[in-house]
């Protein structure tokens, strides 16, 4: 497999990009994962408290703070011994928040099934984070509904229960990454495992250069970013390289407490407030902006890889 050179110029032109608007602005990312215990499919002899171990130890190696991981309790009835993960993600004093008890789709439920899925998954999140506050709350697929009265009635009881919103203004669909990992490690596909590495940390800084442009363009600064990661196999394999990437461009890791302490997050710190567009490409098109392109060979070139 190969890039074409214009391409590949193009590309690290955004990683060169990406990597002076870091410098100069001093920007900060906190870090989330979400689908704790369980995401995707996994290389041959890699297990899930593997991947767990590894991803805490990279964070742990950064220096990271209180990274919030988000679980899904589900997967805990279907293989108890996945308790470990959540384990090992408090021992490293790393909380946990409410990213519903099924990965659940608001779209496909009612108000009250919802509802449901949130308060079934508090049972395992006090069982784990006893000392810690776990009242953040991730939607799956970030979906926050599909009218506004269905949105509102959510923002309501998760008010009602305390919650914070985990809002997500970073994110280069690192979990699209996971199951071709698992098919090219397989298959022992070094050549296209390769290939891989290279463009997850390509997407990763043309992530960073369009928030960071979405961000200028809507508040004439750099607002602290929340990146949406996930516990998978790829991404254990390459958080040490992703976060000496943004650590060497100047990034600094904060909490998801300092970052939504920023005005742009003011409504999903508090969602008794009204709701308003929910991330930084839904705020630029209410505002009639024009969000930044990014190359869509990093990613689709997921779908055919080792296949």
């Amino acid at each position: 497999m190969k890039i074409t050179t214009y391409v590949l110029l193009v590309l690290l032109s955004c990683f060169c990009i990406a990597a002076n608007a870091a410098k100069q602005n001093n920007i900060q990312i906190a870090l989330t994962f979400d689908d704790l215990p369980w995401h995707n499919d996994l290389p041959p002899g890699v297990t899930r408290q593997q991947v767990a171990k590894d991803i805490i130890a990279a964070l742990k190696a950064a220096h990271a703070p209180k990274v919030y991981g988000f679980v899904n309790a589900v997967h805990l009835q279907n293989d108890p011994t996945l308790a470990e993960v959540l384990v090992d993600w408090r021992a490293a004093g790393f909380p946990l928040g409410n990213h519903t008890w099924s990965h659940a789709n608001l779209n496909n439920l009612s108000v009250e099934a919802y509802v449901d899925e949130i308060i079934k998954n508090e049972v395992v999140l006090k069982q784990y984070s006893k000392g810690m506050d776990w009242h953040w709350f991730r939607y799956p697929y970030l979906v926050e509904g599909s009218d506004i009265e269905k949105r509102n009635a959510i923002r309501k009881v998760l008010a009602q229960r305390g919650y914070h919103i985990a809002a997500v203004t970073m994110s280069f669909g690192d979990y699209m990454w996971n199951g071709p990992y698992a098919r090219c490690a397989t298959q022992h596909d070094d050549e296209a495992i390769k290939l891989m590495e290279k463009n997850y940390l390509l997407a990763a800084a043309q992530a960073l250069e369009s928030s960071h442009l979405m961000s200028n363009a809507l508040y004439n600064r750099d607002i602290p970013y929340v990146l949406l990661m996930h516990i998978g196999g790829f991404d254990a394999h390459m958080l040490p390289q992703l976060l000496a990437l943004y650590k060497s461009k100047g990034v600094q890791f904060i909490t998801l407490e300092q970052a939504e302490k920023a005005m742009p997050y003011r409504s999903d710190f508090n969602p008794a407030l009204s709701a308003e567009p929910s991330g930084l490409e839904a705020r630029m098109r209410a505002r009639g902006l024009q969000v930044p392109d990014n190359d869509p060979h990093l990613t689709s070139m997921l779908d055919r890889i080792c296949k």
